[in-house]
């Protein structure tokens, strides 16, 4: 044992003086191991400290509260909560009944002597220095002790009248607002002056305004309800302080009443599972990842370390190969004075250890020091503070032994080479003759056959992602296994090269031991690049194929719906002012109740239109049936599949497409006819005649007309609806043209103009416009209508159809690059060894005179010899893992296929069409462009004439 630790001893000592000895190679390889701990560590570290503990989390939703209470809105009927108070449902099943909504009185499960602070929040459009933004308004007591913790004050003060706001600092940004300014909202001419600026730190990115209670949402919806609009939304929970607190048996009596409870107590110390009774319920017991989904995620993560470990000790080996090589004859006199074998290894595998140990203690202090500098950065970047500083020392300490294990691995081969060599062999600076090995090719055809069949396996039967990834790794790592005897292959094609390259060709032949290594690294990081961008242009053809234009190609749509389109005037001026327009079609929709209301609006005084379907022409399959349930289920799968192919109100029609509006029903004129590129006289006559143009002819009933219902009373239509019974309202028959032929209308069902409406009682609001354009907007002008828009503070839905659009461009250039990075690299690292290596020869060329750009030449066709050979190597094995993927994909969507054909949901007798597209462009500057560039790079930086010195006698 004493033995055994000097001798380590002094090899790590030995080690260590290499490594100050030889700087430059021991940064290169400190930093190609140093750089994966930097990144890893750092995502621990912010990782964790992200990762909030139950307490912080309290802190920021409920401050210093016991509890916060909230309605279920489920009309007060009892109710179960998890522990946490996030999800919640009723405690009776209502299958065949009208499911609860409405509030109950909060206030009233409050324990008597509790300290009750109100929190409440809605919406509003706040004026700006830039026009108008949409933003969050929230009244609560931000002073008070019981809020501490929610909202973080960084400059002024809390609010302290009625008539003083605060807001955050991304409102300020956004706004253009400072502390001291004033505020209003639209339709509410209440200034409000900004006395102090906040975060809340779950949340750095929200846009809210803080006010007293009572100090603006009631006002501001009074002063809404008076401009003929809908009162925004309000939300109000209860912040509560109790002594005690509030323990699970309190939290589910109170939840009897219909109400949510957000517990400290509770969630610090949660109950056991089977005492909560959500749990019980279908659908809402806890939720586990499989046995087989953990098994899965930790093979995947695991495949993931060990080729990045293994791109990095292909990296870093033949660095540790040239370091054993120049100490050759100080690794001679160990052995001259009685060292054994393994006492070379020792010391060439301490030169591992040491660079290990300082890349981790490197790249673990500077995640660290990076962490904390960059900690407002991390923050602002993923929108919540930190809790604590969060160092887990088991953790990185794993991470430090990654680099160690990384940088032992780098160095077993060199320091096995190196202990093969005799004494004699050392001390002269022979290197001998050296054998590949014949066993180590076998070995990586039979890993690179079996990963192939694997691959194949999962992606042909089993339908695995898993086996997929798990036999590509195995194949790789088996062609790396054949790597020297691959690049022994290409030996025997320089006896057809000039001299430059034929030399640099055999000198990567006879000097496997840095050749192979510099390859297999350039493969490994080709062939992931091949391999992903080879699945991502087989998904961007398949996505081409697949894609549906929305509109023609080069119109562009802005619809406003809130407000009853108050701004889609504005809108329309925006648009026609940024963009080329050529033709310009103004549109608007029905409206229902007070002018003010949007389509969705429920509340008092709005309403609802729809587009009456007469029964004779609604698909069997989807007709409503009296009592609720599924007519579908009533027919067979035969039956079905013959609907959706033979049945036209079954078949796909007009109904698909852009969603327009309730119906797909607009109100314009031709203009918008001629935009969607509808060309036909009979159609433009019939919509001046005051008809309404029908694209889909189920709404068409046999007289030829159209049914118009407007809906008044929302609560007696939902509770007809749920009872299958039509919902009660006005219908308005207007005189219809169908639209012959299978005309595109891009999900226009019907249009007509105002005057038709007007006629028929029908009121209208604004909607906005469709237009066409000269030729596509360029950059500054999206950018200048984006801006235009934004001053609105309205919702407005912008759509321009530009075709399809590759999404994965910049990802495949990314990869290239990425690759091209990789190859230069490991290509440099060789030829800088075949430099070290060849001095002698090179020389010995000079002396019998040789041109001095033959140092030149030979340099650039050593490092293009490197990359070529890895580059085609690679390219040739990233094909299998996404062959296997494309393929297992292939199969899932037609075993969907022809389950929903089986099944009766599918009239599409067309099979999916899942294609595997080689990115050739991809491969072409892979092949080509890297390794050219990899040799004029090496050719550049290399000194054309060498140091004079004396051929020393071998």
């Amino acid at each position: 044992m004493k033995t055994w630790f000097h001798s380590w001893r002094a090899a790590i000592r030995i080690a260590r003086r290499d490594a100050w000895r030889s700087k430059g190679r021991s940064a290169l390889v400190l930093a190609m191991i140093a750089l994966p701990i930097l990144g890893v560590s750092a995502l621990d570290l912010t990782y964790r400290s992200s990762e909030l503990s139950p307490a912080e989390k309290l802190e920021r939703t409920i401050g210093a509260a016991d509890a916060r209470f909230k309605d279920a809105q489920v009309s007060g009927v009892p109710i179960f909560q998890d522990p946490t108070g996030d999800m919640h449902t009723t405690a009776k099943d209502y299958k065949d009944e009208p499911w609860p909504s409405g509030s109950t009185d909060v206030t009233k499960a409050i324990p008597a002597g509790s300290t009750v602070l109100t929190d409440g929040s809605g919406s509003a459009k706040l004026t700006t220095a830039h026009g108008l933004l949409g933003a969050e308004v929230r009244e609560l007591k931000a002073s008070d002790p019981v809020a501490r913790g929610i909202m973080t004050l960084l400059e002024g003060r809390f609010p302290e009248k009625n008539d003083e706001v605060m807001a955050t600092s991304h409102f300020l940004e956004s706004s253009g607002l400072s502390i001291g300014a004033t505020l209003s909202a639209r339709n509410f001419d209440r200034p409000y002056r900004i006395v102090g600026s906040y975060e809340l730190p779950d949340s750095l990115a929200t846009d809210q305004v803080n006010a007293l209670p009572g100090a603006f949402l009631a006002p501001y919806a009074k002063a809404v309800e008076k401009a003929g609009l809908a009162a925004p939304d309000l939300s109000v929970s209860y912040l509560v302080r109790k002594s005690g607190g509030f323990t699970w048996n309190s939290v589910k009596e109170i939840n009897t009443k219909g109400i949510a409870v957000v517990s400290r107590a509770v969630v610090l110390d949660p109950p056991a599972e089977s005492e909560v009774p959500l749990n019980q319920k279908e659908g809402f017991g806890g939720y586990q990842a499989s046995a087989e989904a953990s098994a899965a995620e930790l093979a995947s993560l695991a495949t993931v370390v060990g080729l990045a470990m293994l791109e990095i000790c292909l990296l870093a080996g033949p660095a540790f190969a040239v370091g054993a090589r120049r100490s050759r004859r100080q690794l001679g006199l160990v052995g001259a004075n009685g060292g054994a074998r393994s006492h070379i290894r020792a010391i060439v595998l301490s030169g591992g250890l040491v660079i290990g140990v300082a890349a981790a203690v490197t790249g673990i202090v500077l995640a660290l020091v990076l962490t904390l500098v960059l900690e407002p950065v991390l923050e602002d970047a993923m929108g919540q503070r930190f809790g604590a500083f969060d160092i887990r020392p088991v953790e990185l300490l794993g991470i430090a032994l990654l680099a160690v294990l990384t940088g032992l691995l780098a160095a077993v081969v060199p320091a096995f080479t190196a202990s093969r060599q005799t004494v004699l062999a050392s001390l002269t600076g022979r290197r001998g003759i050296r054998r590949s090995s014949r066993v180590l090719p076998v070995i990586g055809l039979v890993a690179l056959l079996f990963g192939g069949a694997v691959a194949l396996f999962g992606s042909m039967v089993s339908q695995q992602v898993v086996l997929v990834a798990a036999g590509s790794a195995l194949a790789e790592l088996g062609v790396v296994a054949m790597t020297p005897a691959l690049v022994g292959l290409f030996g025997r094609t320089g006896r057809w090269l000039p001299l430059s390259p034929r030399l640099a060709l055999r000198d990567a032949v006879r000097n496997r031991g840095r050749t192979a290594p510099a390859v297999a690294a350039v493969l490994a990081a080709v062939a992931g690049t091949v391999a992903v961008s080879t699945y991502m242009a087989s998904r961007e053809a398949q996505n081409r194929a697949g894609y549906e234009a929305t509109l023609p190609y080069g119109v562009a749509s802005a619809f406003v719906q809130e407000e009853g389109g108050r701004d889609a005037p504005a809108v329309r001026e925006a648009v026609q002012r940024n963009f080329p327009v050529d033709v310009r079609a103004d549109v608007a929709r029905i409206s229902v109740g007070k002018p003010g209301c949007s389509p969705w609006d429920s509340g008092a005084g709005c309403g609802r239109y729809e587009v009456i379907v007469p029964p004779a022409n609604e698909c069997p399959m989807y007709a409503t049936a009296p009592g609720g349930g599924d007519p579908s289920e009533k027919y067979t799968p035969e039956q079905r599949r013959k609907m959706l192919t033979e049945d036209w109100r079954c078949m796909d029609s007009a109904s698909s497409g852009m969603y327009v509006s309730d119906g797909g029903l607009l109100i314009g004129d031709a203009s918008l006819l001629k935009v969607l590129g509808v060309d036909d006289p009979a159609t433009e006559k019939a919509l001046a005649d005051g008809r309404i143009v029908a694209f889909n002819r189920a709404l068409v009933d046999k007289k030829g007309t159209i049914g118009i219902k407007q809906i008044t009373d929302i609560p007696a239509a939902d509770k007809a609806s749920e009872e299958g019974r039509p919902a009660p309202g006005k219908v308005s028959t207007l005189s219809a043209y169908l639209v012959p032929g299978e005309k595109k209308s891009y999900g226009l069902q019907a249009l007509m103009t105002p005057a038709t409406a007007k006629a028929a009682g029908l009121s209208t609001a604004p909607l906005g416009l469709y237009v066409s354009t000269e030729r596509l907007p360029d950059s500054e002008q999206r950018q200048k209508l984006d801006s235009d828009l934004a001053k609105l503070g309205s919702n407005i839905e912008l759509h321009l159809e530009e075709g399809f659009v590759n999404e994965y461009g910049i990802v495949l250039l990314a990869l290239a690059v990425f690759a091209g990075l990789v190859t230069i690299g490991a290509a440099g690292i060789a030829t800088g060894l075949a430099q070290a290596d060849a001095e002698a020869d090179l020389k010995t060329l000079a002396a019998v005179g040789a041109p001095p750009r033959v140092r030149r030449t030979l340099s650039g066709f050593q490092c293009g010899v490197v990359a070529a050979m890895g580059v085609l190597l690679g390219s040739a094995a990233g094909l299998l893992p996404a062959v296997g993927l494309r393929l297992t994909e292939e199969r899932d969507e037609l075993r969907y296929y022809e389950q929903n054909l089986a099944e009766g949901w599918s009239g599409d007798l067309t099979p999916p069409d899942v294609p595997i597209v080689i990115p050739w462009e991809t491969l072409a500057g892979l092949l080509v462009a890297v390794p050219l560039g990899a040799a004029l790079l090496a050719a550049l930086v290399t000194r054309s004439r060498g140091a004079l010195a004396r051929r020393a006698a071998t």
